[in-house]
């Protein structure tokens, strides 16, 4: 056995300990932030380099698939006290993920040229990005984050932004680089960082599923 394994934690609602199987999950779950994150940034880097090359549109599309796929691996490994909060993150990445398929099978464009050239898309593949801004939330209120907190409302400013010509092309690009330095920053934070914290309380987990199972059993 590990020292991990022996060691016992005090927990808000009793003793607990942590698995192999916690310390996996976590792992998969830094693993998949940081595959989203690297295809993000190197996206962006296509895009602010070579912005007039058609070339570049197939790897966007390919990028985008690995980012979407990747966080939606992340979503799954969380760790969230709130259940309907996790479910509903879940939810959100998979209408986006269904928004982003349908933009990139049905549409003759290019699945890039399609989002910026036609900005209501958003409003279907936002989805995924709201759960992305739902990840960067908890993290920032959980371990009080830099990045992460102005992820928070930069993810949400940038697409509305786009999505009602708000913003200048200058300031678009602007704010897409910080997005992605961000999140390479946090991604990178992440894998240095301790495994235990990202497990939780194991014992809120606990109680809240007992809580679960007697008001199923009352009903």
């Amino acid at each position: 056995m590990t020292q991990l394994e022996t060691e016992i934690y005090q927990g808000q609602f009793g003793e607990f300990t942590i698995t192999p199987d916690d310390l996996r999950g976590v792992v998969i779950y830094r693993a998949g932030l940081m595959t989203a994150a690297l295809c993000f940034a190197i996206g962006v880097v296509l895009v602010l380099w070579q912005p007039e090359n058609p070339a570049i549109l197939p790897w966007l599309t390919l990028l985008y698939t690995g980012f979407c796929l990747a966080l939606g691996v992340s979503l799954l490994m969380i760790h969230i006290y709130m259940v309907a909060l996790h479910r509903a993150l879940q939810t959100f990445w998979a209408i986006g993920a269904i928004a982003a398929f349908a933009i990139g099978h049905f549409h003759p464009e290019p699945f890039a040229l399609t989002v910026y050239n036609q900005p209501l898309n958003i409003l279907g593949i936002g989805f995924t990005f709201a759960a992305l801004t739902g990840i960067f939330f908890k993290e920032g209120v959980c371990f009080n984050r830099l990045e992460t907190k102005l992820l928070t409302p930069l993810v949400p400013l940038l697409l509305l932004g786009h999505m009602f010509g708000l913003l200048p092309l200058g300031l678009e690009q602007g704010l897409l680089a910080l997005w992605a330095a961000l999140f390479l920053v946090f991604a990178v934070r992440k894998a240095i960082q301790p495994l235990p914290p990202d497990i939780g309380d194991k014992s809120v987990f606990v109680y809240l599923e007992q809580q679960r199972s007697a008001k199923t059993e009352a009903s």
